[in-house]
C-alpha cells in the first residue's frame, strides 16, 4: 500500500494533462496518479469538465488563456472565494467528495461549491466533477504549501513602500499599482517588487505587473494558498507575515503592494496589521468609485492606523468629481489612469 491506498485504488491520468495557474509552483510530472480521497483547500486535485457543461476558460501556468471543454480532465485546487463582484463559493466542511459536482470559482483554477454569483458574465464559471487528489511518486498527496516560500528572514532592506487599497472590486486598484510602477521606472528605479497581498490568485495580474516594470512578483500562491479567503480564517497572520517578510528582505528600490477586494474582506485588516508591525509607514493610495466611498475609506483606515496619501479611481474621473473628492476628503485626488505627471508624486 502507498499513501494508505492499494495501487488498484488509484487512477492514472494521461500524460500532458491540462493544468491551471494556481499550480504554477508545482512541478509537473508524468504520469499523474490520483487518490479517490476528499479534496481540501490547497490540495493538488484532478477534475473533469461535466458532460453537460459549456466550454469555459482558465489560466494556464504559463499565463495563456486556456479553454476547457466537456470531457476534459485538468488539475486545479479547491479553495474559497468571497468576491463582492463575481462569485462566492467555498470548500465544504470535510472537503470535496470524489464524484461530486463543483464549480470553477476563479480563472486561476480555484474550485469549490458555488454559493452565489452576480449577474455579470463570468467566462471561467464552469461545472466540474471532482476525481481525487494528485499523489507524488511515494503515494502521498500533493499540496500547494509543499512548494511555497517557507520562511522569510527578519530583515528589512528599507525599500520604499507603496500600499494600494480599494473600497470594492473593480475600482482601479491594479490601474493605480501599474501607474506607481510606471512612475518609479520613470524616476530611474529598476528593482521593483509587486505583491498582490489579498484576494484571489491571478497570474494575469502578476504578468501585468511585470509588463509595467516589476522585476519580482508574488501573490498568495507563492505562500501556499489559492486565495486568502474565507474572511477571519485561522492562521492567516502567519501567511501574511511570510509574504511581508519576504518582500522586505529582498534587495529592491521599491515595493508596491495591492490588496485585492475591499477594505474588510479577504482578510485585508489582518494583512494591514501584519504590515504595520513590520513597517509602520507606507505611502497609501486608495481607489474609490465616488466621494462618499473615499470618505468612508479615510475613516475606516484611520481606525487601522493608516492615513491616505492619494485618492484615485472613478471618484476622480471628471474635474467635478476630482475637485469634490479632494475638497471633502482633504486629500490629494489624482486620476492615475490619465495623469501623465504622477512621477512627481512618487
Amino acid at each position: 500500500m502507498a499513501g494508505g491506498l492499494r495501487k488498484d485504488q488509484r487512477g492514472v491520468l494521461a500524460p500532458g494533462i491540462k493544468r491551471t495557474s494556481v499550480l504554477r509552483r508545482v512541478p509537473p510530472h508524468d504520469p499523474h496518479e490520483y487518490l479517490p480521497t476528499r479534496g481540501l483547500e490547497g490540495d493538488v486535485c484532478a477534475f473533469k469538465v461535466a458532460a453537460r457543461a459549456s466550454a469555459f476558460i482558465v489560466e494556464a501556468p504559463c499565463g495563456r488563456i486556456m479553454t476547457l471543454v466537456p470531457g476534459d480532465v485538468f488539475l486545479a485546487s479547491p479553495g474559497d472565494r468571497e468576491s463582492t463582484r463575481w462569485v462566492v463559493g467555498s470548500v465544504p466542511d470535510g472537503g470535496l467528495i470524489p464524484g461530486g459536482e463543483y464549480w470553477v470559482l476563479a480563472q486561476s483554477g480555484v474550485v469549490g461549491a458555488l454559493i452565489g454569483d452576480s449577474p455579470r458574465a463570468k467566462a471561467h464559471l464552469g461545472r466540474v466533477v471532482y476525481l481525487g487528489t494528485i499523489a507524488d511518486r511515494n503515494g502521498k498527496k500533493l499540496r500547494l504549501s509543499q512548494f511555497a516560500i517557507a520562511r522569510a528572514p527578519a530583515l528589512d532592506r528599507g525599500a520604499a513602500l507603496f500600499l494600494v487599497l480599494g473600497t470594492s472590486a473593480e475600482v482601479g486598484k491594479t490601474t493605480a499599482a501599474i501607474a506607481i510602477l510606471r512612475a518609479l521606472r520613470q524616476r530611474g528605479h529598476k528593482s521593483l517588487i509587486a505583491l498582490k497581498a489579498t484576494g484571489t490568485s491571478s497570474l494575469t495580474e502578476l504578468l501585468t505587473y511585470r509588463d509595467f516594470g516589476a522585476t519580482t512578483v508574488f501573490d498568495c500562491v507563492d505562500f501556499g494558498l489559492p486565495t486568502t479567503y474565507p474572511t477571519n480564517r485561522n492562521g492567516i497572520e502567519a501567511v501574511f507575515a511570510r509574504a511581508v517578510g519576504t518582500c522586505l528582505s529582498l534587495p529592491a528600490d521599491a515595493i508596491v503592494i495591492e490588496c485585492g477586494g475591499d477594505l474588510f474582506g479577504a482578510n485585508v485588516p489582518a494583512f494591514l496589521r501584519c504590515l504595520k508591525a513590520r513597517r509602520p509607514a507606507a505611502k497609501v493610495v486608495v481607489a474609490a468609485p465616488d466621494t462618499s466611498a473615499a470618505l468612508g475609506a479615510k475613516r475606516a483606515l484611520r481606525t487601522m492606523g493608516y492615513a491616505i496619501d492619494i485618492i484615485t479611481g472613478p471618484c476622480t474621473d471628471t474635474p467635478v468629481l476630482q475637485a469634490r473628492t479632494q475638497a471633502m476628503c482633504a486629500t490629494p485626488a489624482v486620476n492615475l489612469a490619465t495623469n501623465a505627471h504622477f512621477a512627481e508624486l512618487v
